[in-house]
């Protein structure tokens, strides 16, 4: 039986406790740059905020596509 992406997803956010947690920040991050965004201005320190969290983000993302590709595998 061949699971796509979009139920292994789902499936570790309902099984995997990792996987869950970091999704949930990759959410919080995504929220953060969403209100920083909509912005006209940003101050120097927003723009230092929000070139850390676009890193922390695709750091968060990196670590979830290295347990989907784990169990990929399975």
């Amino acid at each position: 039986m061949s699971v796509d992406a979009h139920q292994l997803r789902d499936l570790l956010m309902q099984s995997d406790q990792e996987f869950r947690e970091l999704a949930l920040k990759h959410h919080e991050l995504d929220d953060r740059l969403h209100e920083l965004s909509s912005r006209a201005f940003l101050s120097e320190t927003e723009q230092v905020e929000e070139i850390q969290l676009k890193k922390r983000k695709l750091q968060l993302k990196d670590r979830m596509e290295g347990i989907l590709q784990r169990h990929r595998t399975y």
